[in-house]
């Protein structure tokens, strides 16, 4: 491949290196230059061009990414049609994704101009997840070096494989104590029932006794007489020695400690154990929230059929500190804060331009006498978030103009025809490090609320699992939806004409949902007809 100024004769096929903006529109970055294009140069006075020229040698970016990622998947893989260089790869399924890491660093090694970048090896992912992304940097590749990387994926199976869940049929066992509050054990019931099901598994049973040695044992053996895939146990008691209560119960029973303690934290306590020849997990009190733990990497495994040697036990400590999870952040980041006192900023999405409604910026129009996106910000000005960040893209300066004199904080996205998580990425950045969170708002609500804002701040409260809340209408979800910062980096990852929607499906324990009679978080105006709807007007 050549790659430099190229005089406009010479030009003709070329790739083009940066995007132009000439008077009479947009040259796009990557497109390859046609004749009318470098006519439309030499009448803004260009002599030469910044391209790339490939050589008969050489795979195009899309084609290199393509057969690289379809060379390194197994079955249950999907490769998405490959844009700019990039091939996703999302799970079909879900289950728990194994990379054989030794062959992908092999092909890595190979050229620096591609970007192999994976999930970590056995992670648990859901159906349509991105567990891996192919990225060409450069224009081209020498085909060579394509060529070399497809045999090395092809010896010794996929590089990257997903093993699918398989669906369980799970028992759960409790033990109890003198004043165990029965709250505690039905909240414990719907987690667990929760956590099998994302897994495909389903709960059969919840069944309880005293913490007793004798008494766990009796309960063992009904439970084996009535059979199971899988049996958990929730002590009254965290198991503290392989000598304790439950685990002597077991061995009692007939069965077998296999593991106790695991380099996950939370959940370094669960024991793993067999009984009749099936698992039995004895589970830390960090089991009864929701908040992911140790006890979920080691269902994942167990029901993807991947039980841990030692090897893979010492393993799991390296990326074990599980309170990096945006859904449990680290200590260090969590402010002691009562309830209602969180520091919420919002961002508010004002960079589109709005297609569907014709001709028109449906932001500039008018509801009620005042502009749309000023009828938004006002609303959000009138509750207690801080600061207000209005990200702007399309005629920002009408955009502007239209919110003149009111408090606000402008971020203009130059890049916003590349979707709408430009936008999030431009808007979460400015977000001050000291806030807890952000709404992201859009500009095209103009029934918005401080009430409807002030309702759900008062539900948000990271450090108790609230760390995302959602409002609701009649069962759907609407807008605003208010992020702990914890997210922000996931966010600004995004790609794409992409929302912040994706975030929620990954994070569902996350999420709180807050029930609203006020339809307006279900109002967004995207159409004319939608315009006149909520301007009351006939059709």
């Amino acid at each position: 491949m050549r790659f430099g100024e190229l005089p406009l004769e010479e030009a003709e096929g070329a790739i083009l290196a940066h995007r132009l903006v000439l008077p009479d529109g947009v040259l796009r970055k990557g497109m390859r230059l046609a004749r009318e294009d470098l006519a439309r140069l030499r009448a803004c006075g260009l002599t030469r061009v910044v391209a790339a020229r490939l050589d008969p040698d050489d795979v195009p970016e899309d084609e290199a990414a393509h057969r690289l990622a379809r060379a390194l998947v197994g079955p249950q893989l999907l490769v998405e049609p490959p844009f700019t260089g990039r091939a996703n790869i999302r799970a079909a399924e879900a289950g728990v994704l194994v990379v054989d890491v030794a062959r992908l660093t092999a092909i890595g090694r190979l050229h620096e101009g591609w970007s192999l970048a994976t999930l970590r090896t056995l992670s648990g992912v859901g159906v349509g997840e991105m567990v891996a992304t192919v990225k060409v940097v450069p224009f081209a590749l020498p085909a060579a070096v394509v060529a070399l990387a497809e045999r090395i994926a092809a010896h010794g199976g996929p590089v990257l494989t997903l093993r699918p869940y398989r669906p369980l049929d799970v028992r759960l066992l409790q033990t109890v104590l003198p004043g165990t509050p029965a709250k505690i054990l039905e909240k414990t019931v719907a987690t667990t029932r929760q956590r099998i099901a994302r897994l495909g598994g389903r709960l059969l049973s919840d069944n309880r006794c005293p913490h007793e040695e004798t008494a766990v044992r009796a309960a063992l053996a009904e439970a084996t007489s009535q059979g199971f895939d899988l049996l958990l146990v929730v002590g009254a008691s965290a198991t503290v020695d392989r000598r304790d209560v439950i685990p002597s119960a077991i061995l009692a029973a007939g069965g077998r400690i296999r593991r106790f303690g695991l380099p996950l934290d939370p959940g370094n306590l669960l024991l793993w154990a067999e009984l009749d020849g099936q698992p039995v997990l004895v589970l830390p009190g960090s089991a009864r929230s929701a908040r992911p733990s140790g006890v979920d990497v080691m269902l994942q495994r167990l029901m993807a059929g991947l039980e841990p040697d030692e090897e893979a036990f010492a393993a799991m400590g390296h990326g074990g500190l599980l309170a990096e999870i945006p859904s449990r952040p680290q200590p260090r980041e969590v402010r002691p804060t009562a309830t209602g006192s969180h520091q919420v900023a919002a961002v508010v999405l004002a960079a589109g331009r709005s297609r569907r409604m014709g001709a028109a910026n449906k932001l500039l129009l008018e509801v009620d006498g005042t502009p749309m996106v000023r009828r938004v910000v006002e609303a959000i000005l009138a509750s207690r978030a801080r600061p207000v960040i209005v990200v702007t893209g399309f005629e920002r300066e009408r955009v502007e103009a239209a919110l003149a004199h009111l408090p606000v904080t402008f971020v203009h996205n130059p890049d916003h025809e590349a979707g709408m998580a430009t936008s999030l990425r431009a808007g979460i950045t400015a977000v001050p490090p000291d806030r807890d969170g952000a709404f992201i708002c859009l500009g095209d609500m103009p029934r918005l609320s401080a009430p409807i804002l002030e309702t759900l701040m008062d539900a948000f409260h990271p450090e108790e699992g609230r760390a995302i809340v959602v409002p609701v209408h009649r069962g759907r979800r609407g807008h605003p939806v208010l992020f702990a910062r914890a997210f922000f980096a996931e966010m600004a990852r995004l790609e794409g004409d992409v929302g912040a929607r994706t975030i929620l499906a990954r994070h569902p324990e996350a999420v709180v949902e807050v029930e609203l009679e006020d339809p307006a978080v279900l109002l967004d105006v995207d159409t004319p007809e939608a315009l006149a709807a909520i301007r009351g007007e006939r059709p």
